[in-house]
């Protein structure tokens, strides 16, 4: 049986498990890490620590084949490499095939868009100058997701993208946004309504593959274990409005 463990700080690891899932078949553990939202206001050595000890509890609790940070923030600031464990990082290259205009924009949450992690990130990619690339600030966007507001006030939600996106993506021209946060693709289909313009990628499917090509071997069917820190029953509300009724531990 393949065991994958997926961590973020609360529900956004959620848009990674539905393309693990769709895939191939595995037994999920899913830690929602609610006591420590959002990973994006914490300093580098906060989230090392979170990080760190997040990791060692999950290896120690369930023994996975396979550790996924479901979060762009820790592994782009702490550029993680660890064996057996993977991260997420904006999907650079692919925006840039995709752009016409030549400008990108990476949205996430303000500690990953202002650290040195990032800036080294992009730096190595050695991406030709005539491409542009704008950071923009997402975690107002995130806490609409982790609340659940983006379910039940899509008005508010509305305004908060486009005061967001606006004024960043129309100066420069922006054709293509990298979802950088994995909390940020259950607003996709809003974000695509306010922008038609812009094509929003979401790095999901890709590293759903490389998950599935570092797992030699697949269960006979998909299952998924729930666990969280902090408010057990808020969480597993959030959850229901989802439509996931799976029962929720604390871990």
């Amino acid at each position: 049986m393949a065991r994958i463990a997926v961590f973020d700080s609360g529900l956004g690891s959620l848009s990674i498990i539905k393309e693990i899932q769709a895939a191939g078949k595995s037994e999920i553990i899913y830690f929602g890490d609610q006591a420590n939202f959002p990973y994006g206001n914490k300093t580098k050595p906060q989230l090392e620590k979170i990080i760190k000890k997040t990791i060692k509890k999950l290896k120690e609790n369930f023994s996975p084949d396979l550790i996924v940070v479901g979060s762009n923030t820790p592994t782009v600031m702490l550029d993680i490499r660890e064996r057996n464990v993977i991260g997420i990082r904006p999907p650079i290259i692919d925006a840039k095939r995709k752009s016409k205009t030549k400008n990108i924009g990476i949205l996430g949450t303000e500690s990953a868009i202002r650290s040195r992690g990032l800036f080294r990130y992009i730096k190595n990619l050695n991406i030709n100058p005539d491409i542009k690339i704008y950071k923009i600030n997402g975690s107002p966007l995130v806490e609409l997701v982790e609340s659940g507001k983006f379910l039940t006030n899509k008005q508010l939600c509305k305004k908060r993208i486009k005061k967001t996106l606006e004024d960043t993506a129309t100066e420069n021209n922006i054709d293509v946004i990298t979802l950088s946060s994995t909390h940020l693709p259950f607003l996709r289909d809003m974000m695509e309504m306010e922008f038609p313009n812009i094509t929003f990628i979401d790095p999901a499917k890709s590293i759903a593959r490389q998950i599935h090509e570092k797992i030699k071997h697949e269960s006979k069917k998909n299952q998924l274990k729930i666990f969280c820190s902090g408010d057990l029953k808020k969480f597993q509300r959030n959850l229901r409005k989802l439509g996931i009724t799976n029962r929720v531990r604390l871990l």
